[in-house]
């Protein structure tokens, strides 16, 4: 699947890079809540993170926004599962239904807030995120 990257975009991911010194994968940008969320690849974003969050707050600080991070995976079901975080997600089915992809995540009942987000943000670009990498239509949680 291509993604296709708007110039903003592709500044931030250079921004990104250069400061935390890890490989971006995808950026978007979320005018909406004035955020830009970075797929990173898989076994970096603690890097990215920084210790005690200082590399992201860097990151933050350049941009000018909020700045969310994604692990990267594999599959589509261990890249639902990051996309929630920091939700305990115990298992992630993708099934066919009326001809679309659904995700259905197992989450810990004590974490379905955290997996759905302030006004439904997390769970709202998690969506995004896996029709962009994965061609997932809806992600619901189980």
């Amino acid at each position: 699947m291509t993604i296709s990257l708007s110039d903003d975009e592709r500044r931030a991911i250079v921004v990104a890079e250069e400061i935390a010194d890890v490989t971006i994968r995808d950026c978007l940008i979320d005018d909406e809540h004035d955020r830009i969320a970075f797929v990173v690849k898989a076994g970096e974003v603690g890097k990215a993170i920084g210790r005690d969050g200082e590399t992201v707050a860097r990151i933050e600080d350049r941009l000018g926004r909020d700045v969310t991070l994604v692990e990267d995976a594999p599959t589509p079901e261990g890249f639902v599962a990051n996309a929630l975080a920091p939700a305990a997600v115990y298992d992630v089915t993708i099934e066919e239904r009326d001809g679309e992809r659904v995700a259905f995540a197992d989450v810990d009942e004590a974490d379905t807030g955290a997996a759905i987000g302030t006004e439904g943000r997390t769970i709202e670009l998690a969506r995004r995120l896996a029709g962009r990498h994965f061609e997932i239509d809806d992600i619901q949680l189980a």
